[in-house]
């Protein structure tokens, strides 16, 4: 790069601006989209407080995601938005640009088993591996709600979730920033429109570590 730069001494105008350009590519590869300012419509946020029964249950926050209930009083159904904060999801678009738009409804799964919880904060089941009637809890259309992600307490996660609905808004490779590759069933290309292939998993949330129970004796 410098023996290249030492090269255009003595290029003046817009000749120097144009190799200038050209080595920049050249070294490159392929230049970073920039970074966007993430616009946050009014109304949304990343984490909710939702009242049951007998508790209150958190919900996110998660990377890039801001959910806005349909009704200040009802907190059941969501609209979603998410962006690719920190090119979390994907590099083919620039950092924060708006990834997917759609809805949530929230449910109970059926207790034929109890939450997930694993070390790391989300424990995920594909659907290969979830209880048919967890499967069969989905809202209708049941094709477009292929992404249940729990809510969670003080003791970790919960039964209780949002079903969500993906709506593309770019075409993009969802690859989780290049981590995961075509063998991962979370690979894969979306379009402009409903997400039909989102990966089919049930994602349950410990939440933030300082939002539970501390485990010390």
């Amino acid at each position: 790069m410098h023996s290249l730069s030492l090269r255009c001494r003595g290029i003046a105008g817009p000749a120097a601006l144009w190799i200038a350009v050209l080595i920049t590519f050249g070294c490159t590869g392929q230049a970073e989209p920039p970074a966007l300012k993430t616009q946050v419509p009014r109304g949304y946020q990343q984490t909710l407080q939702i009242q049951t029964d007998d508790r209150v249950l958190s919900f996110g926050p998660f990377v890039g995601y801001h959910f806005k209930p349909s009704d200040p009083k009802d907190l059941t159904r969501l609209s979603l938005i998410c962006f690719n904060e920190d090119n979390f999801y994907t590099n083919d678009l620039p950092e924060n640009a708006t990834l997917f738009t759609g809805g949530a409804v929230f449910a109970r799964l059926p207790a034929v088993q109890e939450a997930a919880a694993g070390r790391n904060r989300i424990t995920p089941v594909f659907f290969s591996e979830a209880p048919e009637a967890w499967k069969d809890a989905r809202p209708e259309p049941q094709e477009a709600f292929v992404h249940f992600h729990s809510c969670y307490d003080a003791n970790g996660p919960v039964l209780y979730g949002f079903w969500i609905r993906h709506v593309g808004e770019a075409a993009f490779t969802y690859d989780m920033g290049g981590r995961v590759d075509e063998s991962s069933p979370l690979h894969h290309e979306v379009m402009p429109g409903p997400d039909n292939d989102f990966p089919r998993i049930i994602e349950f949330d410990k939440g933030p570590a300082s939002d539970r129970q501390s485990t010390a004796p």
